[in-house]
C-alpha cells in the first residue's frame, strides 16, 4: 500500500511592515530584553561647539544628503572597477579603484563631521538607497563610455549640491562644514570628474 505524501506547507506570510523592520540582535532575543536606540536618526545631541541647534540641525541634514550620494558614488566606482572590459581595461580598472579609495576617505570625513555636530550619520546600504539622488545603475555590465558617463553625472550632482550647501553653511556661521565641503568634497570631486572626462573623450573620439 503506497504511503501518503505529506502535502507541502504553504509559504509563510510575512507582514509587509515586518519585512523592512529592524531585526533585534540575537543576544537581545535570547535574553528577552529589548535593544535600545540611544539616539534617533534626525535627533541632535547638544555639543560644546558654540553653534545654535537650528544651524546644527540644518548642517546635519545637508551633510547626510551629501553622505548618501557620496556612498552611492563610492560603490558605483567599485562596481565599475569589477565590471569594466575593453581595450582601456587596465587604465580604467586602476583609476576606478584609486577614485574609490578617495571617496572612502570622503565618506569617513562626512560621517565624522555629522557625529561631531551631535547628529547621527547614515550608515546602512538600504538607508542610503532611500536617500541618494543618484540614479541606480543596472546590475549588469555596461560599456566603458556608459560607465564613465554615469560617474561624471554623479560627480556633477555632488558638486552642485556641495557648493550650494557650502554657501548655506558659510552664511549660517558653520565654518567647519563649509571648509569640509569646499576643501575636501568639492576639490576631490572636481579632480576626479576631470580625469573621467578626459578618459571619456579618448573613449569616444569625434
Amino acid at each position: 500500500m503506497p504511503s501518503k505524501k505529506t502535502p507541502p506547507r504553504p509559504p509563510r506570510q510575512v507582514p509587509a511592515q515586518a519585512e523592512n523592520a529592524a531585526v533585534e540582535p540575537t543576544l537581545h532575543r535570547q535574553s528577552r530584553s529589548s535593544p535600545q536606540v540611544t539616539q534617533d536618526y534626525g535627533a541632535i545631541i547638544p555639543m560644546p561647539h558654540g553653534m545654535d541647534q537650528k544651524i546644527v540641525a540644518s548642517s546635519v541634514g545637508m551633510l547626510n544628503q551629501v553622505l548618501a550620494d557620496t556612498m552611492t558614488l563610492r560603490d558605483m566606482y567599485k562596481k565599475h572597477h569589477w565590471q569594466v572590459v575593453g581595450p582601456t581595461f587596465n587604465q580604467l580598472h586602476l583609476m576606478y579603484d584609486k577614485h574609490y579609495e578617495a571617496q572612502v576617505e570622503l565618506v569617513d570625513a562626512l560621517a565624522e563631521r555629522i557625529q561631531i555636530l551631535g547628529g547621527v550619520s547614515l550608515a546602512m546600504a538600504a538607508d542610503v538607497a532611500e536617500e541618494t539622488r543618484i540614479p541606480r545603475p543596472p546590475r549588469g555590465r555596461e560599456s566603458a563610455p556608459v560607465q564613465l558617463t554615469r560617474l561624471i553625472d554623479a560627480h556633477t550632482l555632488i558638486l552642485k549640491e556641495s557648493r550650494d550647501l557650502a554657501d548655506k553653511a558659510d552664511e549660517a556661521g558653520d565654518s567647519g562644514t563649509n571648509d569640509l565641503l569646499v576643501s575636501q568634497v568639492v576639490r576631490c570631486n572636481e579632480l576626479q570628474v576631470w580625469f573621467l572626462s578626459e578618459h571619456l573623450v579618448s573613449a569616444m573620439p569625434v
